[in-house]
C-alpha cells in the first residue's frame, strides 16, 4: 500500500513538474520572439513612425492569427465568457507595446527591458489576492534577488536615465496588467481566440493613427522587416497564453527575466552596444535567481519521495 502511494505522489508531482518545465520553455521562447521583435521596431523606428509600426505590428498579426487557425472554420475559438475582460487585456497590450517602441526609439534594448522588468514584482504582489496563486517566501527572495541584478545592470542614480525612460515605465505597468488578465483567461477561453481578439481591438483602436502618419517604407528589405513585426508578436503571445495555461504566475515571472539576455546580445549583433561589466554581471544575477526558482521546485517536489525511500 505504501509503496503504491509512493508511486502515485511521484507520478502525480512527476506531471506538475513535467508541465512547470513546458511553462518556464515557452516563456523563454516568447521572450526571444520579444526581444526579436523590440530590435525590429528599434530598427525601423531610424525611418518610420513608431505608431506606423505599432499598427502594422497588429495588422500583419491579425492575418496571420486568421489564417493559422483558421478561423472562418472554427469560429467558437472567438467566445469568450467575458468580452469586457477581453477587450482590456488587448488594450494593455496595445498600450504596453506603444509605450515600448517609444522607448527603444531613444534608449538601448538592456534599458528598455530592464525597467520593464519590474513588472514580475506587480504580477506577484497582485496574483496572490487576485488569483490565489501565492509565491513563497523563497520564491519571493529569488524574484527580490533578480531585480537586484536589474538594479546592477541599470544602475540608477550614476548618471542618470533618458527621460523617455517614462514610456518604459509605462510599458511596465500596463504589462503586469496585461499578464495577470492573461491568467484569468488562459482558464476559460481558447488560447488562439485570445490572440486574434487582443490583435483585432489593437488594429480597430490603432487605424486612425496609423494611417494618418503613414511613411513609405525606403525599401524592400524594410518591407519585409515591418511585416515580420506581426509574426514575432503572435508568436511571443501565443507561447505566453500557453504557458500561462500550464503554470502558476508567480512561477513564471522570474523567467521573464531572461529576455534581458536575448536584449544585450541584439543590441550588440544589430546596434553595437557594448555591455558593460556591470550589465554582465547583472543580467548573471537576474538568469540565477530564475534558475532558483526551478532548482527549489524540484526539491520541492522530490524530497517525500526520498525521505520515504530511507
Amino acid at each position: 500500500m505504501n509503496t503504491g502511494n509512493m508511486d502515485t505522489s511521484s507520478d502525480g508531482d512527476g506531471g506538475a513538474s513535467k508541465g512547470i518545465l513546458i511553462g518556464i520553455g515557452l516563456i523563454v521562447v516568447a521572450c526571444l520572439c520579444f526581444a526579436i521583435l523590440d530590435a525590429t521596431a528599434k530598427y525601423l523606428g531610424q525611418t518610420m513612425p513608431a505608431l506606423q509600426i505599432v499598427w502594422v505590428r497588429f495588422a500583419s498579426h491579425v492575418v496571420i492569427a486568421l489564417f493559422m487557425f483558421r478561423i472562418w472554420s472554427n469560429p467558437g475559438f472567438l467566445r469568450t465568457g467575458r468580452p469586457v475582460l477581453q477587450i482590456v487585456r488587448a488594450l494593455c497590450l496595445l498600450s504596453t507595446t506603444i509605450c515600448n517602441f517609444m522607448a527603444v526609439r531613444y534608449l538601448q534594448l538592456a534599458e528598455t527591458i530592464s525597467i520593464l522588468f519590474a513588472a514580475p514584482f506587480l504580477v506577484t504582489a497582485i496574483a496572490g489576492p487576485l488569483l490565489g496563486e501565492w509565491a513563497g517566501a523563497r520564491r519571493w527572495a529569488a524574484i527580490i534577488v533578480g531585480f537586484i541584478g536589474v538594479l546592477i545592470v541599470t544602475q540608477p542614480g550614476f548618471g542618470g536615465m533618458h527621460w523617455a525612460a517614462i514610456y518604459s515605465v509605462g510599458a511596465m505597468i500596463f504589462y503586469a496588467l496585461y499578464a495577470l488578465m492573461t491568467r484569468m483567461l488562459a482558464a476559460t477561453d481558447s488560447p488562439a481566440g485570445m490572440l486574434i481578439i487582443s490583435g483585432l481591438v489593437a488594429v480597430v483602436a490603432m487605424t486612425p493613427s496609423g494611417l494618418s502618419v503613414w511613411t513609405p517604407p525606403v525599401d524592400l528589405f524594410h518591407w519585409g522587416l515591418l511585416l515580420t513585426t506581426g509574426f514575432w508578436g503572435a508568436l511571443g503571445h501565443w507561447c505566453f497564453i500557453l504557458a500561462h495555461r500550464t503554470a502558476p504566475a508567480p512561477m513564471l515571472a522570474p523567467f521573464i527575466y531572461t529576455q534581458i539576455v536575448w536584449m544585450i546580445a541584439l543590441g550588440y549583433l544589430i546596434f553595437g552596444d557594448i555591455p558593460t561589466v556591470s550589465t554582465f554581471v547583472g543580467a548573471s544575477v537576474v538568469v540565477a535567481s530564475g534558475l532558483y526558482i526551478l532548482y527549489r521546485e524540484q526539491i520541492r517536489k522530490v524530497r517525500p519521495v526520498t525521505v520515504d525511500a530511507r
